[in-house]
């Protein structure tokens, strides 16, 4: 496959950046280029600010995420609306990003609320970007170890708006993203099966080593 050398928009050639070149039609990219990147705030002292009223804004924290999971979905307290103003408001569709901890992590929120500053908040400059390709992306090693690299120099290891608009992603066609996550999400269906399989064969041979040691003990091998 031929490859484009002409210098892109962020003035960098394909081999600028990760030593490999990318193929015909696809850039690199900063996310600060793509994405507008926002920490969040905390309303203090955040008790004051709590509330079980109808009218009360979700109040997005780490806790409400669950292991493995991409999405964020519903929120354990709500804060009371006046806290709006000193936080940061998200919407259904953007990013976060955690920013200390296990930092990096990337999830896609499916409601709306307020995030403390533990946050990073993503939210796409235009349309060019499938959503279920930029989860992947910045889920994936080469974004990882980026992000790893940035924070290392800092005395305490996390994340600032200015660290992640440095980071470089590759970006193909809006069809071409598409098609890498239908083959990605293909692959991830085939590995669970195969990850079903093998727990069932393991829990039938755990079965039967039961049954052996069962008959030794009677006597009955």
């Amino acid at each position: 496959m031929k490859v484009k050398e002409k210098e892109g928009s962020h003035g960098l050639t394909p081999t600028d950046t990760g030593g490999k070149k990318l193929p015909e039609g696809w850039e690199r990219k900063k996310l600060g280029e793509i994405l507008e990147i926002a920490r969040g705030g905390s309303p203090r002292p955040i008790k004051s600010y709590l509330t079980d009223a109808s009218n009360g804004i979700n109040w997005i924290k780490i806790g409400d995420v669950k292991p493995g999971t991409k999405y964020i979905g519903e929120t354990a307290q709500k804060i009371k609306p006046e806290g709006i103003k000193k936080s940061r408001f998200v919407q259904e569709g953007d990013f976060l990003l955690s920013n200390s901890m296990s930092f990096g992590r990337p999830y896609i929120l499916k409601t709306s609320g307020c995030i403390h500053d533990g946050w990073l908040v993503l939210k796409k400059k235009a349309n060019n970007i499938d959503e279920n390709y930029l989860f992947q992306v910045l889920g994936s090693n080469s974004v990882v170890e980026q992000f790893d690299s940035l924070a290392a120099g800092s005395t305490v290891r996390n994340l600032n708006t200015s660290l992640v608009s440095k980071v470089l992603i590759p970006l193909p066609s809006l069809l071409e993203q598409k098609h890498i996550v239908l083959e990605i999400e293909k692959i991830s269906d085939e590995t669970k099966q195969l990850e079903s399989i093998y727990q069932q064969k393991i829990t039938a041979l755990d079965e039967l080593k039961k049954s052996i040691l069962k008959k030794a003990f009677e006597g009955k091998l």
